[in-house]
């Protein structure tokens, strides 16, 4: 399964492989990184058939310039069959309702469990 984090810290991507060590070895899960929302729409659009393989995008709602709600109302407008689960590391209730209301498949907030993310993923 490909999934793509988009999350404005690059430390993310050290703690996703480190957490998902087993998963990635099996050829389970295989995951691409983007540090902004706009490289994340930049990679869907650059690759329009590597943006078919993708299955669930893990968004931060909030990064410098584009949010990450604004990624997942274009993600859901234009590629409505990828799933998207938002990060937040902040318990806002408009950002939820937004969440919902633009699509989101689920929401997840920081810090993440990851034995109950890796169990929400593998059972997509």
């Amino acid at each position: 399964m490909k999934v793509m984090v988009v999350d404005d810290e690059k430390d993310i991507q050290s703690l996703f492989t480190q957490k998902f060590r087993k998963e990635i070895k099996q050829g389970a899960i295989d995951f691409s990184f983007a540090f902004s929302a706009q490289e994340a729409l930049e990679a869907l659009k650059e690759n329009n058939s590597y943006s078919q393989y993708i299955f669930l995008i893990l968004a931060d709602i909030n990064m410098p310039g584009m949010s990450g709600l604004e990624l997942l109302k274009i993600i859901k407008e234009f590629h409505p069959n990828v799933k998207v689960f938002m990060i937040t590391a902040y318990g806002d209730e408009y950002n939820y309702q937004t969440a919902m209301q633009y699509g989101a498949d689920d929401y997840i907030y920081k810090p993440i469990e990851f034995e109950n993310l890796k169990k929400k993923i593998l059972e997509l």
